[in-house]
């Protein structure tokens, strides 16, 4: 993310409190195998996922977050393939939903991976005034897509989002309480959001160790002695550039 804001705004100084808060999806695909990728499918349109390297950019067409990756799939040429990464399970959700097959890139979130259906089994009868919020990210994503299509998970209370969307959803929900499936950080901010509500996380332990390496001594630190400054070389980011714009003229 701190390259993507350098690639955006190449006369502003871009800074990362800890170099080594890296991300695990973004690690799980090299440029190097997106082109051997792109080689073996060469009319293909390449999406990528905005928690990727600069250099895994600078090979796509398109960028996309989890809010808008079906819109700028539902775009794209019916008659092209379609490689889409890192993330599988996102990847399987924007097919669910846009109908187009994609080919989809092995990857995944550690954080999201791990949260799975048996983490959601029985947590509405726990909590019958609730919702639940899942990420499409989340390895459950595809099972609950299926059990919202047979009925076995209650559709009005069952709601895929973006880490935005779920915040905008707790905010104006009428529910008491709800279920959170995403990295539990994200709890601070719903609270603040809606202090009178109950927020459950469905997995307790779905925590970032790489998001948990920014700490506030750190951004102290970094603004006090400007350090540490992220920079891309230049081909690179023209490159990468041209699909974050692509991304940012559709939504």
């Amino acid at each position: 993310m701190a390259e993507t804001a350098a690639i955006l705004c190449p006369d502003k100084k871009v800074l990362i409190p800890d170099p080594e808060a890296g991300c695990s999806l973004a690690a799980t695909v090299t440029a190097e195998q997106v082109r051997r990728w792109k080689e073996r499918h060469p009319d293909a349109i390449v999406v990528a996922y905005i928690n990727t390297t600069a250099e895994v950019k600078a090979e796509a067409d398109y960028c996309c977050t989890s809010a808008n990756a079906v819109k700028i799939v539902q775009t794209l040429p019916p008659d092209r393939e379609i490689l889409f990464l890192p993330d599988m399970f996102l990847g399987a959700y924007v097919q669910r939903m846009t109908g187009r097959k994609m080919y989809l890139w092995p990857g995944e979130c550690h954080v999201h991976a791990g949260i799975r259906p048996e983490d959601i089994q029985g947590l509405f009868d726990r909590y019958p005034d609730a919702d639940l919020l899942l990420h499409p990210e989340c390895g459950c994503i595809s099972q609950c897509m299926y059990a919202l299509a047979e009925g076995e998970l209650p559709a009005d209370r069952t709601f895929i989002y973006s880490t935005s969307g779920m915040v905008r959803h707790v905010r104006n929900s009428s529910a008491p309480t709800h279920l959170i499936a995403t990295e539990i950080g994200i709890l601070h901010r719903m609270r603040k959001e809606a202090p009178h509500k109950r927020f459950v996380p469905v997995k307790e332990d779905a925590i970032c160790e790489y998001m948990k390496t920014i700490t506030l001594p750190k951004v102290y630190r970094s603004l006090r002695d400007m350090v540490y400054e992220v920079t891309v070389p230049p081909e690179i980011a023209d490159r990468a550039r041209r699909a974050i714009e692509r991304m940012l003229e559709i939504v």
